[in-house]
């Protein structure tokens, strides 16, 4: 078989670092390439139109790359430019993944049987309507079961009809309460599920003819909740068992333990695991602690878990919960490692980072014609290029006094705004070990906000170049 042939279309200031770095792809993936370098210094001031007056396709080609950010209608170029044309990424950097070399998603990867509880907590002190929102917002983040936060010491009447309106809108409901003068209305309303059973209550559950959820009367006394398990299994109440994850400092790494324990003892029983014990009483991120519990979870045939996101910092732990799952049952089910799996749990730092090359800003500094000014970042400066000139700084406010120093006449407010912008953002990645590509947005994984293309207007960028606010970083294709 022919290896495929691509033509890349390029300008000036790209052509060397496209051509060093085709030469390596080419080799890697097995392809074969022609590069067609425009009459233009900046490629991302291309469109679509002007090139495809100027496009020179060899015979045998099978795809025509252009730059990412050449902007207008790809149907310019019609059947008569002999082969498909595509935007390539807007960053060259990115052009291995572009052309294949990305790690392709695992066969069968998103399966998972961890279901997750979601508690909307203190529900009675809450309007009907907000519950409703939250309920829905939950489901769409991938809760499973809606879980009805009561309060210890007092009877909520109003419960029944929140769980009714639940129910009636396509939700699996659980009541989280010891009382059965709230338990039961709740049942009767809808509630498949009940947290929890122990000692005090139990005498009740076999008359509410759903599941519960056991746990201990208190989290050490495994003797309890063996007497309470029992107490269900000849009465025929289908059960999960909890055995109650505590705090970190107040018995955590033992509570692991009882959850090992339980299993041994109970090796075909469902079990429970309410990890929000410790990523609402953690200072930390709740996304890796989510990972960590639902791998327990995974590994010990722990089927549901409950959590919460109620403190800021695990706002999210719903969705995380629901990408963590995916991630765990694939590395247990087929014994591989869960890295290179899914990238949208690696939200703080990026799990590869990439700078150009000082010289290569310096050489794109001689070559650069217009006043605009490309951002970078390398090591733990931030860079700014513009026509004969590179200058780079740790501290961003120092840099804009250099940039304003060299500017030929005063920046304009709009543009001075942006370059503090991105500077901002460049400043953050170094901060953080992310990649920095100017006018992209820095990648949070599953969080990550899309950005605007906020560079200049196609019609103020084809007349005379202002002095600043270009975003055309250079080392696109």
């Amino acid at each position: 078989m022919q290896p495929e042939q691509i033509h890349f279309v390029t300008g000036r200031l790209a052509e060397h670092s496209l051509r060093a770095l085709l030469e390596r792809l080419s080799i890697q993936l097995g392809f074969q390439y022609t590069v067609q370098v425009m009459p233009i210094t900046v490629a991302a001031l291309m469109t679509t139109e002007w090139i495809a007056k100027r496009l020179i396709v060899p015979a045998g080609t099978s795809r025509v790359i252009l730059p990412g950010y050449a902007q207008g209608d790809l149907a310019k170029f019609g059947p008569n430019a002999g082969a498909v044309v595509e935007r390539g990424p807007r960053d060259l950097r990115r052009l291995p993944e572009h052309l294949g070399c990305a790690v392709a998603p695992a066969e069968g990867y998103g399966a998972y049987d961890i279901e997750i509880i979601a508690e909307i907590n203190h529900a009675p002190t809450l309007e009907r309507a907000e519950i409703l929102r939250h309920a829905a917002a939950l489901r769409a983040d991938g809760a499973d079961v809606i879980d009805i936060g009561c309060e210890p010491g007092n009877t909520w009447l109003g419960v029944a009809d929140v769980v009714r309106e639940l129910v009636a809108a396509g939700l699996r409901v659980s009541i989280d309460s010891l009382n059965p003068q709230e338990i039961k209305p709740a049942v009767r309303a809808g509630a498949q599920l009940v947290l929890s059973v122990n000692s005090s209550n139990r005498d009740a559950a076999p008359d509410w003819g759903c599941e519960v959820v056991t746990i201990p009367d208190t989290p050490c006394d495994l003797a309890s909740l063996d007497e309470t398990i029992e107490f269900l299994a000849l009465r025929n109440v289908p059960l999960r068992i909890d055995p109650i994850l505590e705090p970190i400092g107040f018995g955590f790494a033992e509570s692991l333990g009882r959850y090992l324990d339980v299993r041994r003892r109970y090796p075909d029983a469902e079990m429970m695991m309410g990890i929000g014990n410790l990523t609402e009483l953690t200072d930390a991120d709740s996304a890796a602690i989510n990972v960590l519990l639902m791998g327990i979870c995974q590994e010990l045939g722990i089927r549901s878990v409950l959590t919460t996101q109620v403190i800021n910092w695990a706002r999210t732990s719903v969705r995380e919960c629901d990408l963590a799952r995916r991630l765990v049952y694939h590395a247990v089910e087929h014994r591989t490692l869960p890295k290179h799996l899914d990238p949208r749990l690696v939200m703080l730092r990026d799990a590869d980072v990439t700078h150009p090359r000082s010289d290569e800003l310096d050489r794109m500094a001689g070559q650069v014609k217009d006043h605009n000014y490309r951002v970078f970042t390398i090591d733990d400066a931030i860079h700014a290029v513009t026509a004969g000139l590179h200058l780079s700084d740790v501290d961003p406010f120092l840099l804009f006094e250099r940039m304003l120093a060299a500017a030929r006449k005063p920046i304009d407010p709009g543009h001075a705004f942006y370059l503090g912008f991105e500077m901002c953002k460049a400043l953050t990645a170094l901060t953080l070990g992310k990649n920095y590509e100017q006018d992209e947005p820095l990648d949070w994984g599953f969080l990550t906000r899309s950005e605007q293309t906020h560079r200049l207007s196609r019609d103020m960028r084809s007349s005379q170049p202002p002095l600043t606010g270009s975003a055309d970083a250079e080392l696109n294709g």
